[in-house]
């Protein structure tokens, strides 16, 4: 049997006996229309090794594989490792399912320990409670994908690709296009999911610039950022005060009385630079 011959995604959730978890923040896309999308969107295609992190029933694990893809898929829910042991034994050796927390999972151990190289894609239709921790963790940690494709909530898509002055505008948005090139691709109405959020979706397409900053700048930003955007309202020379304040600002060619959310990202990248 291969990936296409299985039956579809309700018929396999009904037959497992399968809902989705609220304390997982689980809300399913089974319509195979969408996830194709999605990953057409993500430019993932054959020979692309993906990791993808809470595939629950596989409705983007399924069009993922279908373009060719190697796929290793993480997944913290034990109920759905033999549904989704279904789909790898259609797979053809090209889906590992890994039943771990990806927020603590070594994303390079996965990939080593499988002979794979140290390149690799995300894509995920992210749990909504943990969606920003992660994003965090792969902009900011040892482990680099090489692109990353992944469902939030609308309001956290929008902080991903905000720009400066916009209300939507903080700390992530900063870290996010400090690092990549970073654009919401696709809008997606609560009625998609089974069963609906309380909210709209969209997918947020992320590149790595081609320069990213150094480790040491980067983690000199995110004390920048935490500070500035932790009292917003206040101008950078006193939210910025523990940092060095008025002189921080100075040094980094930025008007002591401006205020966080009117800093593009260019000029917090000069602010840690300066710290």
């Amino acid at each position: 049997m291969s990936v296409a011959d299985l039956p579809p995604l309700r018929e396999t959730l009904t037959e497992h006996g399968l809902m989705a978890k609220k304390s997982f923040g689980q809300h399913f896309l089974l319509d195979l229309n969408v996830t194709r999308k999605i990953v057409r969107l993500g430019g993932i295609g054959e020979g692309d090794v993906v990791i993808e992190v809470g595939p629950g029933p596989g409705g983007l694990t399924r069009a993922l594989l279908e373009t060719g893809a190697r796929v290793i898929a993480v997944e913290k829910d034990a109920r759905f490792l033999p549904l989704l042991g279904e789909l790898s034994d259609a797979a053809d050796g090209r889906l590992d399912v890994v039943e771990a927390d990806a927020t603590t999972v070594d994303e390079a151990a996965l990939l080593a320990a499988r002979g794979l190289g140290p390149v690799a894609k995300i894509a995920s239709n992210l749990p909504y409670n943990v969606g920003t921790p992660l994003l965090i963790k792969w902009l900011t940690g040892a482990f680099r994908p090489a692109s990353m494709t992944l469902m939030f909530q609308k309001e956290v898509a929008d902080r991903v690709a905000a720009e400066a002055g916009s209300d939507a505008y903080g700390r992530l948005g900063v870290i996010s296009q400090a690092v990549c090139d970073a654009r919401v691709v696709m809008d997606l109405p609560a009625r998609a999911f089974t069963p609906p959020p309380k909210v709209a979706s969209a997918v947020v397409q992320l590149v790595p610039l081609a320069t990213p900053p150094a480790p040491a700048l980067l983690s000199a930003l995110e004390k920048v950022t935490a500070a500035a955007f932790g009292q917003r309202r206040k101008m950078l020379r006193s939210s910025l005060k523990s940092l060095g304040g008025a002189e921080l600002c100075e040094r980094a060619g930025i008007e002591p009385d401006a205020r966080a959310e009117t800093i593009d990202v260019d000029g917090f990248l000069r602010l840690a630079a300066a710290l």
